[in-house]
């Protein structure tokens, strides 16, 4: 007795020392027609010495920087009695100050009207927030506890949706630093519709759609039916639901056509942005970005690169594995929907042909691995140049990137050791994803020569297709399932100027891709056509007519203006090299009764009846 008495004891002494150190946050919106927040930080038990506190450059989900501090103005600090504090600025979005008692009070205006997954957005409707860009914090207190309080009593149809804890009185607790900066949170008067599901273990769980939107209950209550449905063939990859915090996953959803539109995973929910007027009418087209999310809560949530552990907010975050974190959960979120029977199986051959181009005719394909296509993520990942760069010819998105390495390595599987994708994303799980093991690329490598009891495959599949640039054989590996892989326009000519932009009777040029005969030819990023074969270029129309009268090999003469400079050059036509997936069926071949139960096997639901 005198044992659980003293231990009793030492349990009180040690809450009574963690609510000391609790970091707290207030959060009112007074001028919120304009797009400001208020926000308050309370710091306890501040250790003596200088205290730096600083606003995040990055995001969870983003590996770009973001600078969050050029939002932020009228920035003060205080002690307990209220006095105002010494504040020195050494950086945009970093505040040191130099003399302090135990008690720190910091405030400042927060300006935010961008409604996306990565930064805030504040008008009379909501307060769309993305913690890493509203919530300033102090260095070296990774570890404290977090609590934030919403103060919204001016809007009293407002409600919180949020993966933090609720604790009461709009109060929300985090137990550390990265758990918060992981935790958006939507104020508005949203719709909801949920449902329960029950793990493997017997524990039930509890997935919510929050829908801040111009519709009926009725078609939110339709949508969550939808998403039960895709919901239920991502379980089937898995074979179980990651172990939600507090048992609730989210998804908050917004939906306006002046939005930005995004989609953000996170631990326990993901934020969706979509630009239309609302859900109703447009249930289909939505759900892409749904099923590419939601796959995350078990691959970059759960199962993490080991690169982006702890993930730093004062700088980007590079990463090695992007190709699968995002790429592989880019395959599954279109095919997905093709086995929840939301896309037909011509939808997924039009997804894979997509991938598959981008694969076989990019030079930043040709030229890059996927690993290095990662790490050039944070350039990519919605960062900001006002330069130009030479993307176009260097890389190629992980997102494409991966996705097309996943398709191969699924039909590789199929055909060579009679395993799936779904077999390797399960494997990577048990080892790495449920014990929230953070893994390498040797891991990774490790994981399917396991699988496939075959680490020659692997170590080959790796060393060609992950750190190397090789492309696989799509061609003889659709034919197992059923597809033909072929030019889509043999024998024509092709010139390859890209997207061109016509403008006040100008033809004017994108950036020219290595390999063209446009990039061959000189011609560059800006220029004017003026006329091909003798021909004035002003619209499509007449440059397909140039086009169309040539074969490939065929030399022309083409004018055109550099920086306003005339100037001529000649075009050596090539066959045009985008390829297409067509079924045999449409390609005139027969289909055989292997050929059709390949493709069953891979397309077709794989949720087991009940």
């Amino acid at each position: 007795m005198k044992k659980i008495i003293g231990t009793a004891v030492v349990t009180l002494l040690s809450l009574s020392v963690f609510a000391q150190n609790e970091i707290s946050y207030t959060v009112s919106f007074p001028n919120v027609v304009h797009h400001e927040a208020q926000i308050s930080m309370l710091i306890p038990n501040v250790p003596e010495g200088k205290l730096t506190v600083r606003m995040s450059r990055s995001s969870p989900g983003r590996y770009a920087t973001h600078e969050f501090g050029k939002n932020v103005y009228n920035l003060k600090a205080f002690d307990a009695s209220g006095k105002p504090l010494l504040l020195n600025q050494p950086a945009g979005d970093v505040y040191e100050i130099p003399n302090h008692g135990k008690t720190v009070k910091v405030t400042y205006t927060l300006f935010g009207n961008w409604i996306d997954g990565t930064y805030a957005g504040f008008d009379e409707t909501h307060a769309h927030m993305n913690i890493p860009a509203i919530f300033a914090f102090p260095l070296g207190m990774d570890n404290r506890a977090r609590i934030v309080k919403f103060d919204y009593n001016e809007k009293q149809n407002w409600k919180v949706a949020t993966q933090l804890k609720p604790m009461g009185n709009n109060t929300y607790y985090a137990a550390n630093f990265q758990y918060f900066m992981d935790s958006p949170t939507e104020l508005a008067n949203y719709k909801t519709a949920s449902w329960e599901v029950k793990n493997t273990d017997g524990k039930i769980q509890t997935i919510h759609l929050v829908s801040h939107s111009n519709d009926e209950q009725k078609t939110i209550d339709n949508y969550a039916s939808m998403l039960k449905k895709m919901v239920d063939e991502h379980l089937a990859v898995w074979g179980e639901f990651p172990a939600y915090d507090y048992g609730n996953y989210y998804f908050l959803h917004d939906v306006y056509p002046d939005y930005a539109g995004d989609g953000m995973e996170h631990r326990n929910s993901t934020v969706i942005v979509q630009r239309t007027p609302k859900i109703d009418g447009y249930e289909s087209n939505l759900l892409g970005t749904f099923s590419h999310e939601y796959f995350h809560s078990w691959n970059v949530e759960r199962l993490r690169p080991k690169t982006l552990e702890p993930f730093n907010f004062s700088h980007s975050n590079i990463s090695n594995e992007l190709w699968l974190a995002e790429g592989f959960t880019q395959y599954y979120g279109a095919l997905l929907l093709t086995r929840a029977g939301f896309k037909t199986v011509d939808n997924a051959s039009q997804t894979f042909n997509g991938l598959i181009n981008a694969v076989l005719t990019s030079p930043g394909a040709r030229n890059f691995s996927p690993i290095q296509a990662s790490r050039y993520a944070v350039f990519a990942d919605a960062g900001v140049a006002i330069d130009q760069t030479n993307k176009g010819n260097i890389f190629l998105s992980y997102y494409a990137y991966g996705a097309a390495t996943a398709l191969a390595l699924d039909l590789r599987l199929r055909s060579d050791f009679n395993l799936t994708l779904d077999d390797y994303m399960r494997a990577l799980w048990r080892a790495y994803g449920k014990p929230e093991i953070a893994y390498t690329i040797p891991d990774l490598e490790k994981t399917l020569g396991t699988l496939t009891k075959n680490p020659a495959f692997a170590a080959d599949f790796f060393k060609r297709y992950i750190y190397g640039t090789e492309k696989n054989d799509y061609a003889a590996l659709l034919l197992k399932a059923g597809f033909v892989l072929r030019k889509a326009n043999a024998g024509k000519a092709y010139a390859g100027f890209g997207r061109l932009t016509f403008e006040g009777g100008k033809v004017v040029l994108p950036q020219t891709i290595q390999g063209t005969p446009a990039y061959n030819a000189g011609l560059d990023v800006d220029d004017v056509l003026i006329s091909m074969d003798g021909v004035e270029i002003k619209d499509q129309s007449s440059l397909n007519k140039v086009t169309d009268a040539h074969q490939p090999g065929d030399v022309v003469d083409v004018t055109y203006t550099h920086q306003g400079v005339s100037k001529s050059t000649k075009i050596t036509f090539t066959e045009n090299p985008v390829p297409e997936i067509v079924s045999i069926e449409k390609a005139g071949g027969s289909l055989t009764k292997e050929m059709q139960l390949f493709r069953d096997k891979w397309l077709n639901s794989q949720v087991k009846s009940k």
